[in-house]
């Protein structure tokens, strides 16, 4: 299921919105200001960002400017007013992959969301995440509150397995054998003990990543 968050203020709008792209199989989070749409994306990557242009706390210009600035090829689509055509277009210009006019059909609009991910793919596939802690696969790039952070290859290693199997524990065992086994690097238990404390200082010792006592480790999503 592709989920998509959809930054709009007028609720009755985006409630019709919501209800009829669930029906066609989307995930849809309704955002009402930038702020809390920023907030959403610090901590999960989606499909795709519906994004109106006139919001209680800003344009939306600015958060689409903000999102190319850290997921370049995420999927933006401005939704508008008539008034604001002109504006829009530059906006689409600097960074928005297409724009809808208000008032919309909705079979319209969900035409042209399948028409820009069949152009883009499903970015957010590319992206892992657990709180405030994001993989980018493609980049090899690990970022903690948007800050990027400088892993070893062993560290990224580790924690790119935990993020792959957020929600589940997996046993020491199993770890050793898929982070370092696999390449030849037969090591002590140890190992995993002192990379997993390296990790967990270089990312502030987030509380969504846990211990198992006496099994392995856990991620999972505690916000």
């Amino acid at each position: 299921m592709a989920d998509l968050y959809y930054v709009e203020d007028d609720l009755n709008i985006a409630l019709d919105v919501k209800e009829y792209l669930e029906q066609k199989n989307f995930k849809v989070t309704i955002c009402p200001t930038l702020s809390k749409a920023k907030q959403q994306l610090k901590e999960h990557v989606p499909t795709c960002v519906l994004l109106d242009w006139n919001m209680p706390d800003g344009h939306g210009d600015g958060l689409c400017r903000w999102i190319r600035g850290n997921w370049k090829d995420l999927p933006v689509i401005f939704l508008t007013v008539r008034g604001d055509s002109p504006d829009i277009v530059s906006g689409f210009r600097n960074g928005a992959d297409d724009y809808v006019v208000k008032p919309f059909e909705l079979e319209v609009l969900y035409a042209r969301i399948l028409a820009v991910l069949r152009r883009t793919g499903n970015i957010a596939e590319q992206y892992l995440s657990c709180d405030g802690i994001r993989i980018d696969q493609n980049r090899h790039a690990v970022f903690c509150n948007l800050e990027e952070i400088s892993l070893s290859t062993a560290e990224y290693q580790l924690l790119l397995y935990l993020m792959q199997n957020k929600g589940k524990t997996v046993t020491r065992d199993k770890i050793l054998e898929r982070v370092w086994d696999v390449n030849g690097n037969y090591v002590a238990d140890n190992t995993l003990t002192v990379t997993m404390k390296r990790l967990r200082d270089k990312l502030s010792q987030p509380a969504c990543l846990k211990t198992i006592r006496s099994v392995g480790y856990r991620m999972e999503d505690t916000i």
